[in-house]
């Protein structure tokens, strides 16, 4: 597993939690491995108020009552659908909530248009069924169903991209608490061992995919995961998350508080332009996320140490510019009359406040994104 490209969330702080669980005196809903309260900690981080010996340092940044939220439906009979915009961290904290829950977060099932009900269920082996016929050796539970036998989380990514069909499985798991196995005689039903539950993720773009039925709406607790816009809880966010993901380069993590500033206020802008737009095609295709900005900033600094000697604006533009836009013209259109304006106006308020420093950065880095464009037109 130390050799894995990306390790489960139960792998990477296991430190973590074995610490957390030793010092855990409090009640656990059912078999938890920690309780409610300790659960919150190792998700948002731990206070000074909480003394403990070590500090548990925070991994997803966001409005702690949607946390605290989801803990307590968790520990209900309902299931928890998490929904919100394309990158606001909705995996991650369901990640999160099942490492600390039950030890195993990777019971996941990848919902698609592909997705059977199979894949929920359970399925054969062809192989095993056409020598000895049907039987508890052939048979191959789904990740909901091992989560139902274990009395753990289940979780559920993409809930709309499945067809009503698929959806509709999931009701009587998540209403009856079992599943039936009409092609065995014996032990033809599983159920669902106390501590089970689903965490499920829903894209709000993806509305009239395949919506919700009423039935199963009632079954889930929503949750809804907003974009961050806070730029103090941005900056958090992006710090935190670009230095794990260079962990694997072995690279030293640098960006300078200007740079970053720009990031920000770049994205913020564009997020008010292509809100203010009138038509699809009139805005970026990219949710302009969290997200994004990370890929954006982990792709500049690689761009930086592969082939410049340090990350500047004008590596950041390229980066931004080319991983934006997605749509030839409709986003180079949108994005040279952002930059024209929105970015170069940015530029002007720096040389009218006379900050030099900060109005030559703006300025190699309006620069860098016209001639971005440029190749791409």
């Amino acid at each position: 597993m130390a050799e894995s490209l990306r390790l489960p969330a139960e792998e990477k702080y296991k430190e973590e939690l074995d610490y957390l669980k030793s010092i855990d005196n409090a009640p656990k809903p059912f078999q938890w491995n920690l309780s409610a309260n300790m659960v919150r900690i190792f998700i948002l981080g731990s206070t000074p108020a909480d003394n403990m010996e070590r500090e548990i340092p925070q991994k997803w940044f966001g409005d702690k009552s949607l946390v605290e939220r989801s803990i307590v439906t968790l520990a209900s009979d309902r299931g928890l659908l998490l929904i919100g915009d394309p990158g606001t961290g909705k995996s991650w904290l369901a990640e999160l909530l099942a490492a600390a829950i039950c030890d195993n977060s990777t019971q996941v099932v990848q919902g698609t248009a592909g997705t059977t009900e199979d894949q929920i269920k359970y399925s054969w082996n062809v192989s095993m069924v056409i020598a000895k016929g049907q039987s508890h050796d052939s048979l191959i539970p789904s990740p909901i169903m091992r989560s139902m036998a274990t009395g753990t989380i289940g979780r559920f990514e993409e809930l709309t991209r499945c067809t009503s069909d698929v959806q509709d499985a999931l009701i009587s798991i998540l209403s009856e608490k079992y599943v039936s196995i009409p092609e065995l005689k014996d032990g033809n039903v599983v159920f669902a061992q106390p501590g089970f539950n689903i965490i499920a993720t829903a894209n709000s773009r993806d509305r009239g995919v395949n919506d919700l039925s009423s039935a199963l709406k009632r079954r889930f607790n929503f949750v809804r995961i907003p974009i961050v816009t806070n730029k103090k809880a941005e900056s958090d966010i992006i710090h935190f998350r670009t230095k794990e993901l260079l962990k694997r380069h072995n690279f030293d993590y640098n960006v300078s508080n200007s740079l970053l500033d720009i990031l920000l206020q770049t994205f913020n802008d564009l997020r008010e332009t292509s809100a203010a737009a009138n038509s699809d095609d009139e805005k970026l295709e990219s949710a302009l996320s969290t997200a994004e900005q990370i890929g954006v900033l982990e792709d500049a600094i690689l761009h930086s140490n592969f082939f410049e000697r340090e990350l500047t604006s004008k590596v950041l533009a390229s980066s931004l510019i080319g991983s934006l836009v997605r749509r030839n013209p409709e986003d180079v259109s949108f994005m040279n009359k952002f930059w024209n304006n929105v970015v170069e106006k940015r530029k002007t308020e720096k040389e009218e406040a006379k900050d030099t420093e900060a109005a030559k950065e703006w300025e190699d880095f309006l620069n860098a994104g016209n001639s971005t464009m440029e190749v791409m037109k």
